[in-house]
């Protein structure tokens, strides 16, 4: 009885069991998880601050945007464990879990990434330009966005290779719909919340919308987890 009392206590060290407690440690992971992505992709968060909003200027997006697809994945890894985590049993050590998923998981998502990003900045100077091929490319830069949700999602929670990740992303927009769907509506407050207030403010909730991120990506977690792994590699 001493030892399961002694457990118990232990486990509820660091986030206690009332509501405010709980609380506090989410607003704490979300702070530490977004100063990390900002420290780790800090110059290509200053260049994108500063650019135009011109479709001259994509390829530079598009070179500013990589630091932030390993940063943005050590963020899906952390808020998953948080949210894998029963309630009782989380800590406070977000930066251990962040730091730990960017070690893991930077080279496999830059893998796909980069070509990612060459990608849209394509799409985004034929949307630009006008013409027939305009609608296209805007339809398909949102095919782009919401696969690039579910492949962000699937990359830094399992340890799939590329080319898997690249097919499980694409499957997923097919077979989860509506995960594919969240996706677009986060970049659409995302945008919404660059174009009307301002960038800082969306680099200031970007450890926000990471979480709701991997909230919506549930079902494509389970999903995955139950057909395409033995166990969960996080």
């Amino acid at each position: 009885m001493v030892s399961v009392m002694s457990r118990d206590a232990e486990r509820f060290s660091e986030v206690g069991r009332g509501p405010l407690s709980r609380w506090s440690a989410v607003v704490y992971w979300a702070l530490v998880i977004e100063g990390l992505v900002v420290l780790t992709s800090l110059p290509g968060l200053v260049l994108l601050l500063l650019l135009d909003r011109s479709a001259g200027n994509a390829p530079l997006f598009a070179l500013a945007a990589v630091p932030l697809g390993p940063s943005l994945a050590a963020a899906v890894f952390a808020w998953r464990q948080w949210l894998a985590t029963p309630a009782g049993d989380r800590d406070l050590t977000p930066a251990r879990h962040y730091l730990r998923g960017y070690r893991l998981n930077w080279r496999d998502v830059l893998q796909w990434w980069v070509p990612t990003l060459v990608l849209l900045a394509v799409l985004d100077i034929n949307a630009a330009g006008g013409g027939p091929f305009a609608l296209v490319a805007v339809l398909l830069g949102v095919a782009v966005l919401a696969w690039a949700g579910n492949a962000l999602v699937l990359s830094s929670v399992f340890a799939f290779r590329t080319r898997d990740v690249a097919r499980l992303a694409a499957y997923y927009l097919a077979a989860k719909p509506g995960s594919g769907l969240g996706v677009v509506a986060l970049v659409v407050i995302g945008g919404g919340i660059a174009v009307l207030a301002t960038d800082w403010l969306l680099l200031l909730l970007l450890s926000v919308l990471v979480l709701l991120l991997v909230r919506n990506a549930g079902p494509v977690i389970a999903d995955a987890k139950e057909r395409f792994v033995r166990h969960d590699p996080s």
